[in-house]
């Protein structure tokens, strides 16, 4: 069961600052990922089809696991093997990112989809997307003082969502009763 959270792109800008953009269409996603796997002299498959047409039809952190038992869910007969290995070859192609959260693998769109920030509570594993131009401007900054060009970062705050920080209150009070 997918238990990240991604908020809708309207929802993630940041102090009036310009929108997220929508995820890239599963065809147009579909359509560079065969043009990847066709300079590499590989094929896009019926069951690479189906995940990459999954995949982009929603924008959502998952983890392999997940994505295996989405597509049982739908029927499709796309063997874990098969998840694994188009994953790495969605990675490989730009359209795809993947990050360490915990002890799991994450993946989210890279392709049409702008850079931004995640913040990921350690209790219920929910993630949510944010953008910040500030974040953006000192890491520019600081690349600039090194002699560096930044091309992209990942920036993940690790902490408690408001929901679990409720509930952890809760739960306190009610012992205070006791």
């Amino acid at each position: 069961m997918d238990t990240t959270t991604t908020r809708d792109p309207e929802q993630v800008a940041a102090n009036d600052e310009a929108d997220l953009a929508a995820p890239a269409s599963p065809q147009s996603a579909e359509e560079k990922f065969r043009e990847f796997l066709e300079i590499r002299g590989e094929k896009l498959t019926t069951p690479r089809r189906v995940l990459v047409r999954h995949v982009f039809s929603s924008h959502k952190h998952f983890d392999a696991d997940e994505l295996v038992a989405d597509l049982r869910l739908t029927e499709s007969n796309v063997s874990r093997s098969t998840v694994y290995r188009t994953l790495r070859l969605l990675v490989d192609s730009g359209l795809l990112r993947e990050f360490r959260l915990a002890n799991r693998t994450v993946y989210e769109h890279d392709f049409g989809y702008p850079s931004h920030d995640h913040m990921h509570c350690t209790q219920c594993d929910a993630i949510v997307e944010f953008r910040n131009e500030e974040i953006r401007r000192i890491r520019d900054q600081v690349a600039a003082e090194h002699g560096f060009r930044a091309e992209s970062h990942r920036f993940v705050v690790e902490g408690v969502c408001s929901e679990c920080s409720r509930k952890s209150s809760r739960q306190r009070r009610r012992l205070d009763l006791v």
